[in-house]
């Protein structure tokens, strides 16, 4: 077996191989309509007994992606991420990205290696989606080849232990050097990484929106009438800041605001032309919108930030136990069993049907300019970040506007929560603030007027009881 002590002449010879192997396995023309199922069955045992051969590679190249990981983590305190104003250029980064370790590039024509065989090995494109959702801890922590157990045979028996499996397992656990490739060289996601596009949770959001960009960008000009200016990018801006002040305006009807008043819900072509020139929107949609922008199905926790009262009274029929007061009562009102298909309903009532036009309206002018399939790989979060952009947040103003139950502001655990989100970078901060208040938009009066369901809130820390494995939960 060739190791990855050969070098990267070696790693770019082991792709060659796999690159002309995989085009072996795919000449049959596309007007080949009736290759017979046991020849597909056939191409997938060949390139499994491949990938079985090539495995002490697959873990001999974890192991050293292992190591150069580690390095990585000591010349850096956290994973660095350029925070970025959203505009034609990208400024503002609050950190350079540290140097890859010695060594570490002679790697990368092995993982790309390795990703051929997983893309060729795998069935289709849902099922890698499936996987990447069933892979547990546990199996994160294997190593990063997948044998067959001996106990397997035939190709029928391990049909689903395909490339999306061992992808997704290899993928989580080095994640941060695939990351940081991709963040070296943004090419990797449209070429030899792009199988990572299947899997977009496994791409750190600055690395996604550099793809988004790269996919969409195109200049235009701007002229302000009675202006003149040449554009260096704050015309652009501006013009943009002053078309989310008209379109967002209370009068225009065009969106509404609910909830806090902070947010709004359903002029689609100005927010995708928005995302397609790379500028900022000075506006804050509903959980519920970013996830219909992208195609996202909506549940009944949405509908706290559009009627907090209303989620109320649903959260608690969903907890409340219902009692037969009389023989054959539950055949009478709504019951324990359907309860949840009756909240469900409401909530897709409210957030969908109620608005189904508009929502229509603004995605087929949305989608002219911004395809769906490009815009899936965010999450409603990170779609949030991509169109308002990552907030300024005063700490010192926090702090001054929070109220502890359970702890003091001297508290050990107190002080220790507050050295953390000190070394937070920008984007850290913007999910941050994401995860406790529910949107990234930081009020015009500062933390003082931050908004509860019962109107002006401040930040609050309280104590957690159980079990210490507990993970921190907020409450929005």
């Amino acid at each position: 077996m060739l190791g990855l002590s050969a070098g990267s002449m070696a790693g770019a010879a082991v792709l060659r191989v796999l690159q002309i192997l995989s085009s072996l396995t795919s000449l049959g023309s596309d007007t080949d309509k009736d290759r017979v199922d046991d020849e597909e069955q056939e191409e997938h045992a060949t390139m499994w007994k491949l990938n079985v051969a090539l495995e002490p590679l697959w873990k001999e190249l974890s192991e050293c992606i292992g190591k150069m990981e580690s390095e990585l983590s000591q010349s850096s305190n956290s994973s660095v991420v350029s925070t970025i104003s959203i505009g034609d250029q990208i400024q503002g980064s609050s950190s350079a990205s540290p140097p890859l370790p010695p060594g570490t590039q002679r790697l990368l024509p092995f993982i790309e290696g390795f990703f051929v065989l997983c893309e060729k090995l795998q069935a289709n494109s849902s099922t890698l989606q499936q996987d990447h959702n069933n892979v547990t801890a546990r199996e994160v922590k294997e190593s990063a080849g997948l044998s067959v157990p001996s106990s397997i045979k035939g190709v029928d028996s391990y049909r689903r232990l395909d490339g999306s499996v061992t992808f997704v397992r290899f993928a989580e656990k080095h994640r941060r050097l695939l990351n940081a490739f991709v963040r070296q060289n943004p090419g990797l996601l449209e070429k030899s990484l792009s199988m990572l596009l299947k899997a977009p949770r496994l791409i750190d959001f600055d690395n996604k929106r550099a793809y988004f960009r790269s996919r969409i960008r195109q200049q235009h000009d701007q002229h302000l009438s009675g202006e003149e200016g040449i554009d260096a990018g704050g015309l652009t801006r501006e013009w943009y800041q002053l078309l989310s002040r008209v379109i967002f305006d209370k009068g225009a009807l065009l969106f509404t605001t609910v909830g806090n008043n902070a947010t709004f819900q359903p002029n689609p072509n100005s927010v995708a032309k928005a995302l397609f020139d790379g500028q900022l929107l000075d506006v804050y949609f509903t959980r519920s919108f970013y996830k219909h922008i992208l195609g996202v199905k909506v549940t009944y926790h949405d509908i706290e930030a559009v009627d907090p009262d209303y989620y109320k009274n649903l959260k608690w029929m969903l907890e409340v136990t219902d009692y037969e007061l009389k023989p054959g009562g539950r055949n009478i009102r709504v019951t324990e069993e359907t309860k949840h298909e009756y909240v469900d309903l409401v909530a897709d009532h409210i957030l969908t049907n109620a608005i189904r036009p508009q929502i229509t309206s603004f995605l087929e002018g949305f989608n002219e300019l911004v395809p769906r399939e490009l815009i899936s790989i965010f999450n409603d979060k990170e779609l949030e970040l991509l169109i308002s952009g990552l907030p300024e947040i005063d700490l010192a103003d926090l702090k001054a506007n929070t109220e502890y139950t359970g702890y003091t502001a001297a508290s050990n655990v107190v002080q220790w929560f507050w050295e953390v989100v000190e070394g937070f970078n920008k984007e850290d901060m913007a999910r941050f603030l994401q995860f406790v208040t529910g949107t990234s938009k930081v009020p015009l009066e500062g933390f003082k007027a931050l908004q509860g369901i019962s109107g002006p809130q401040k930040f609050q820390i309280h104590k957690a009881y159980g079990a210490p494995e507990r993970l921190p939960s907020a409450h929005t």
